[in-house]
């Protein structure tokens, strides 16, 4: 359950310039899941050791670092995907389209199929007492969104 807080903002530009404008945003920082623990649910669930966890993502991110400054995809399974991404500047001229002409380099996450079930399972609640409707509380799973791009793959 991710819970939120209605905040006020005085709007500086755009057609709501003047205005106060309201919107949701986060009660604490969110909560995440530190190395130390994920490294315990590995350790809990194989026979593996610390060091050997330890070592294994290590890796995994020296191996997963390498591939992506060649500008190659990362397949990490049942996670999804990661991909380095180059996006265009448009010009009107065809001699200006140039190395320069692209933006910097981004990498995409692109979740498979159970990650995006995942996320797509959390619950959301707004506490705001001066809700017209029930919409305050807690709300069924979004049906879509969630920020990450879909699978490429399928």
């Amino acid at each position: 359950m991710i819970e939120f807080e209605v905040k006020s903002r005085k709007m500086t530009i755009g057609k709501n310039k003047g205005k106060t404008m309201y919107y949701a945003v986060p009660k604490v920082s969110k909560q995440h899941l530190t190395s130390y623990q994920l490294e315990n649910e590995i350790i809990a669930a194989t026979s593996l050791t610390r060091g050997d966890v330890r070592n294994a993502l290590t890796s995994l991110a020296e191996t997963v670092n390498r591939a992506l400054s060649r500008g190659d995809s990362v397949d990490l399974g049942d996670l999804g995907m990661l991909k380095v991404i180059v996006n265009p500047v448009y010009k009107e001229k065809e001699e200006e389209v140039t190395a320069s002409a692209l933006k910097g380099p981004i990498v995409r996450f692109y979740p498979k199929l159970g990650m995006r079930q995942a996320y797509k399972s959390v619950q959301i609640r707004v506490t705001n007492p001066k809700a017209h409707t029930a919409g305050g509380g807690a709300t069924p799973p979004a049906s879509g969104g969630g920020g990450e791009a879909p699978d490429p793959a399928g």
